[in-house]
């Protein structure tokens, strides 16, 4: 096993923090790359980058809030040619379906020098658990714009899953992996999936871009607000209403089901389950 260290860019989001967990379980030896971790990483402090890239073997790189943050990609750039200078050896990106802040970012790592692993994801399905849809769930309702569109939403574990093996085996290497889930989904679907796993109704709520921005922007932060509200209009517009057979490619099995998603978060106390 190699006893370089392997970089986990956003160790405390929601990928980083099940892959590094996920490496430690295996044994490697992992760097938390966060703003508060022991070797800090902050993407809006450029010093930070080498002393958490120096003397890694690999990076799992995820930009916060998303890749369509203004000057994400420039600073993605800076990044790659940081790691270079540092002796990575690979870069694993998290990138987003159907994004096109995301390709450009993508074509960054492509031509950075780097061997390189892309994995690029449908919608999360712990947005509902763990995100800013986990009040409105508990609430009885899923507002979400974007009509009757279809979304082949994917569990994160399926993701972070994808990301360890592509930091840790060499036949990743060069490969782009669009992660999907096994089904396509109507948020109306996803609603009652949930509400057969909490065992009381969730009903979905049809809203427009302007509302969905209203929703985001309640939790103090217009400015990502607004970013993730450009992203669900460029993106729910059926673009990625398809199955993809990434996560199939990768690990060799398929894809876990959103429904078992909802039973095992439930089970796990994520929602108040009714009696």
């Amino acid at each position: 096993m190699q006893t370089k260290p392997i970089l986990v860019i956003g160790a405390t989001g929601k990928t980083g923090g099940r892959v590094a967990a996920k490496l430690e379980a295996e044994g490697y030896s992992v760097r938390r790359g966060s703003r508060n971790s022991a070797t800090p990483f902050d993407w809006e402090a450029p010093e930070t980058w080498t002393p958490a890239l120096k003397g890694a073997r690999a990076a799992y790189v995820t930009y916060f809030p998303d890749l369509a943050f203004p000057g994400a990609v420039d600073k993605l750039d800076s990044l790659c040619e940081t790691a270079k200078d540092a002796g990575v050896e690979h870069l694993v990106l998290l990138s987003g379906r159907g994004e096109h802040h995301a390709r450009l970012g993508e074509e960054v790592v492509r031509n950075s020098g780097v061997d390189f692993t892309i994995v690029r994801s449908a919608w999360f399905a712990q947005n509902y658990s763990e995100g800013y849809l986990r009040d409105p769930i508990l609430a009885g309702v899923l507002p979400m714009p974007g009509g009757d569109i279809v979304e082949p939403i994917i569990d994160i574990d399926d993701i972070a899953d994808v990301v360890v093996a592509a930091l840790t085996e060499d036949d990743h290497k060069g490969e782009l992996y669009e992660v999907t889930g096994p089904q396509l989904m109507s948020f109306a679907d996803m609603a009652d999936a949930l509400s057969h796993a909490i065992g009381r109704p969730i009903r979905h709520i049809p809203i427009s871009f302007e509302d969905f921005h209203a929703e985001i922007a309640k939790s103090g932060d217009t400015f990502i607000s607004d970013v993730f509200t450009a992203i669900a209009r460029e993106t729910l517009d059926g673009r990625n209403a398809h199955l993809t057979d990434g996560v199939q490619r990768a690990l060799g099995r398929p894809p876990r089901d959103f429904s078992e998603f909802a039973r095992i978060a439930a089970q796990a106390g994520t929602w108040p389950v009714a009696a």
